[in-house]
Formats: C-alpha cells, sequence, structure tokens
C-alpha cells in the first residue's frame, strides 16, 4: 500500500518546518510568512499529492467543512434535480462537501437523515423541497445552521420562487403582445393551504395585478385541483367550443400539454390562432411544437442562493432575526420566450 503523505514529507521537500508548512495550507491569518516561501510550500504539495486533513482541522476548528441536503423527491424528478446541481457549485467553490440524502416524503426517513447528518457533525443543513410547500422541520436539527429551498417553515431562512412576479410578467406578455381576451385554466381554493403550496397564491395575485393593471378580466376561466394534461385538454375544449379568446394561461406546462392536444383536434394552431402560456419549464415545455413560452422555475439559482445564505449563517456569529420578512429570499422567474405566444395587429 501507497505510504500516506503527511505534512513533514511536504516540509522537508519545501525546505520549512511543519508548523510553517501548516500555516500555509490552512490558511491561517496573520502567519506572516514570505510569499516567495509559502508558493514553495504549495509547490511541494502539489507534487507529493498532499491534502489537508479535513478531519484533523475539524477537530481543532470544530467544523467538518460538509453541509447536509435533505429533499423530499428533488433528486428524482428531472427538471427541479437542478437545486442539487446549485447546491454541489457552491460547495465546489467554497470547498465545501455535501451529503445528501432523499426521504419521498416520509417523516422518519427525515428525522433518520437529520440524525446520520449531525452525526457526520455537518455543518449546516438545506431542506430542499420538490413543490414549494410549508413544513414542519424535522426532529433532532436543534440549533443546526438550517435554511429551507423552496420551501417554508416559521424563524428559517426560505429560499423561494417570486411566484407574484411570474404572474404579473405572464399577463403583461400577452398584454404587450396585444391580448386582451385571456381565459385561465388551473385555479382551485385547495392551492391556498400552505401545506399545498406557498406560492400558488401568490401567482395568482401576480395574475389578478397583471390582469387589474390592464383593466380587463377573464373571459373564461376552467378551475382545477390537479394541474395535468387532462385538466388542459378538458379546460381548453370548453373554452375554444364556447369562448371568443386569444390568449390561454395555463397553470403549468402539464396543463399547456393538454391545451395543446385541444387546439391540435380542432385544427386551432398554437401561436398562430391561439396563444398559450404557462409556468415551471419542465422539459415537456420544449417537446411540444411550437415550444411553450413559459416562467421558469428557478431551480438551479434557488440551490446556489440557498447554499451561500446557508455558508453565511455557518460563518456568522448571530442566528437571523425572527422578522419573517427578513428570512424570506425571493429569486425571479426568467420568461423563456418561445413560439406558443403570438403578436396580435393592432390595427
Amino acid at each position: 500500500m501507497a505510504k500516506r503523505i503527511t505534512l513533514a514529507d511536504v516540509a522537508r521537500r519545501a525546505g520549512v518546518s511543519p508548523s510553517t508548512a501548516s500555516f500555509v495550507l490552512t490558511d491561517r491569518p496573520n502567519s506572516r510568512i514570505a510569499p516567495a516561501t509559502a508558493d514553495r510550500v504549495r509547490a511541494a504539495a502539489e507534487e507529493l499529492g498532499y491534502t489537508v486533513d479535513k478531519t484533523a482541522r475539524g477537530l481543532r476548528t470544530g467544523r467538518s467543512d460538509a453541509i447536509g441536503f435533505i429533499s423530499d423527491e428533488v433528486m428524482l424528478t428531472r427538471y427541479a434535480s437542478a437545486m442539487i446541481r446549485g447546491i454541489l457549485n457552491v460547495g465546489h467553490q467554497s470547498e465545501y462537501a455535501v451529503l445528501m440524502a432523499e426521504t419521498d416524503h416520509e417523516p422518519l426517513r427525515t428525522e433518520d437523515a437529520v440524525r446520520v447528518m449531525r452525526s457526520r457533525r455537518v455543518d449546516g443543513l438545506a431542506l430542499g423541497m420538490m413543490r414549494s410547500r410549508q413544513i414542519e422541520l424535522p426532529a433532532g436539527r436543534g440549533s443546526l445552521p438550517t435554511v429551507i429551498v423552496n420551501g417554508y417553515a416559521a424563524g428559517v431562512l426560505c429560499i423561494l420562487p417570486d411566484e407574484y412576479q411570474a404572474g404579473l410578467d405572464a399577463v403583461n406578455h400577452l398584454v404587450t403582445n396585444g391580448h386582451r381576451r385571456i381565459a385561465f385554466i388551473g385555479r382551485s381554493p385547495a392551492h391556498l393551504d400552505p401545506r399545498v403550496s406557498v406560492t400558488i397564491g401568490r401567482r395568482l395575485d401576480g395574475i389578478a395585478a397583471g390582469m387589474a393593471a390592464a383593466g380587463i378580466g377573464f373571459v373564461h376561466e376552467v378551475p382545477g385541483q390537479e394541474w395535468d394534461p387532462e385538466l388542459g385538454y378538458r379546460g381548453a375544449g370548453e373554452i375554444l367550443d364556447n369562448h371568443d379568446v386569444t390568449a390561454i394561461i395555463a397553470a403549468n406546462d402539464r396543463v399547456a400539454f393538454g391545451a395543446y392536444q385541444a387546439a391540435g383536434e380542432r385544427g386551432i394552431a398554437v401561436g398562430r390562432d391561439i396563444s398559450v402560456i404557462s409556468f415551471d419549464d419542465e422539459l415537456l415545455a420544449t417537446y411540444l411544437r411550437p415550444q411553450v413560452t413559459t416562467l421558469r422555475l428557478p431551480y438551479l439559482e434557488m440551490g446556489e442562493i440557498g447554499a451561500r445564505r446557508l455558508l453565511d449563517l455557518i460563518g456568522a456569529p448571530e442566528r437571523p432575526t425572527s422578522d419573517p420578512a427578513s428570512l424570506e429570499t425571493f429569486v425571479p422567474m426568467p420568461l423563456i420566450e418561445r413560439g406558443s405566444v403570438a403578436t396580435l395587429s393592432r390595427n
């Protein structure tokens, strides 16, 4: 078995004392080591393949340089897994390891995951939600610095999509392109329950604000709790058969998929005869023809911001304020313009 390279080996190669090598390789402040000497130590470490013993340093500093990420089903959902990439990006940039666990919405598995993370002495914990909902913080977390990505719990830093602005942007995009006879598919009182979603109500408020600012109301609305293609198919059929509209706002891309089917069966071309705009930017949105104009859920950005806020919290001597407004960070949902919204003549 190959001999493990030690700090003493690096010090001998660089011609310095072990303490000097340690000061350089652990970036100790105020060490007053000459730059040339520091460069010689780093070069020796690279030549020998030496890496800093994180465990030993953790015993000295009380930190592991690792964070835990526990999600409900983010890892299993292709378009939401960008959240993981965002967290890993920040971890890599900050030289933090990321330990991950998936719970499949089971509270006992969540508690087990927290226990495992704490046994590994992680410095902080990120909880990631596939759908933005209110959750109970897992037992056993103690005083571990914690952020929630795409979710909410009282008294904890929460990173959320800016659904209000997204709803407003969806309406503004249609109005800017000349649409005033607009229908909507997908409103349901169930979505106002924070255990179901803490952001869909904001999306609906943004849509309402956009319509009010334009001085218009929906020509027709089709309610629906399950945002699936069947709702879009049934709803668009009802709208297209009975109402004179130029555009449909679909609650999400799967609802838009069903609306495309209904339009196609009637010989109505999306992007020419009827415009469709939706939310989320699932991969499905790029499979349709024309591709769907949609407001993208910023999973990557939420992951990155959540990880940065967690590292800030780990490094801060004080805990965050209890003011709810200061604990919520809203991340923009960009408008992804594709071919499903036509520009109407203003004549």
